[in-house]
């Protein structure tokens, strides 16, 4: 933005001779090796506990690519939040003679050596969701230090009279994200002001809910049940684990997150969770897909990326750039948003335990 846990394990021995192959187009369209194949796109996603990559991402890319490209072909696969597993992806599909690779990096920082021999053998990069360093041609995300700023302000609105006074737990994402800190940063510049003190503040390897769980459990054994008025969650699926121990104790405090997960969206409905920051994911990934496409077909990409970005290092300046808005989404405007834009059907959201909550909230 959960099938959160959920671990796809990849046998790194392998990975350069399997990688997962969607064909947008008729089969053997080329062949491996140095000289290339000027119809394929490389496709690498950083992870699957975070449910949005599977679910619309990957799909989203790979149906746009289609669309444009008939007979392209996307060599995709997910590194499970392992960097040398999607350092291995990356260099097989510079050996296999990609011409074009969208990259959502593990670790953003990993990540410059990669570009630069991709950019040495006239490969074209595009980093995707995530900033990776080094020469990229295009990046396409959101204003992510802008999301940090929405998740403070649903948070502080949440709190209401009490925000002025009130202590909070902060729970950030993964230090190898470079959206993480942008959006704890942001987060912070509205926090800092209004609301009376951040009392503990973790983050969380691999963005992971089961951590996000014991940190909470260990803010909560710190502070006491009483010791903290709100928290904030740099994610839906952390959102779950903290949730998950603040149940446990029987604590209820106002709790956001960002995504708007399924999971995220019925905590939403069951007044678990105050609010999530609304992604729209399909712009961003079909303007990936279609900056990929004009890359590989040598055409000129300026009216898709209107601002330039540098590295978050600073050694790297001015990638062409396209970074899309977001918006706060609490329990009365999920009908107008996720519903309206076919995020998620009615059927999905509202099964038998939230029908009544999602009758409640306009959801038909």
């Amino acid at each position: 933005m959960n099938a959160m846990t959920r671990r796809v394990v990849i046998g790194t021995a392998t990975v350069s001779m399997a990688l997962a192959m969607t064909a947008c187009g008729k089969a053997g369209d080329g062949e491996e090796g140095s000289g290339g194949d000027s119809k394929t796109i490389g496709l690498l996603l950083p992870e699957n506990k975070t449910t949005r990559y599977e679910t619309f991402d990957r799909p989203i890319i790979e149906g746009k690519i289609k669309e444009l490209c008939s007979d392209c072909e996307v060599k995709y696969n997910n590194a499970a939040q392992d960097t040398e597993t999607q350092k291995k992806q990356f260099e097989a599909l510079l050996t296999e003679g990609v011409k074009v690779i969208i990259l959502d990096s593990v670790d953003f920082k990993a990540t410059k050596s990669w570009v630069q021999k991709a950019k040495d053998q006239g490969v074209k990069v595009v980093a995707y969701d995530r900033l990776a360093e080094g020469p990229l041609d295009a990046y396409v995300s959101y204003d992510n230090e802008k999301i940090g700023r929405l998740q403070g302000e649903g948070l502080v609105k949440s709190l209401g009279d009490k925000a002025k006074d009130a202590n909070v737990v902060m729970i950030n994402g993964s230090p190898t994200d470079p959206n993480a800190p942008l959006f704890k940063k942001g987060a912070h510049t509205v926090l800092d002001k209004q609301v009376g003190k951040i009392v503990y503040e973790q983050d969380i390897p691999d963005w992971s809910p089961d951590e996000a769980n014991k940190k909470m459990a260990a803010a909560i054994d710190s502070l006491g049940k009483d010791g903290f008025d709100g928290v904030y969650s740099a994610n839906d699926g952390m959102a779950g684990g903290i949730i998950t121990a603040l149940d446990k104790r029987d604590v209820d405090v106002p709790v956001g997150g960002q995504d708007a997960e399924l999971a995220g969206l019925q905590r939403l409905l069951s007044d678990k969770q105050s609010f999530t920051i609304y992604k729209q994911i399909k712009p961003e990934a079909e303007t990936t897909a279609e900056i990929a496409v004009r890359l590989l077909q040598g055409k000129d990409f300026k009216d898709l990326t209107p601002t330039k970005v540098d590295s978050i290092s600073g050694d790297f300046k001015g990638t062409p750039a396209k970074l899309y808005d977001a918006q706060i989404v609490t329990k009365d405007e999920i009908a107008g948003t996720i519903i309206k834009d076919k995020v998620y059907k009615v059927s999905e959201l509202c099964t038998a335990e939230f029908a009544k909550a999602c009758a409640s909230a306009g959801i038909k």
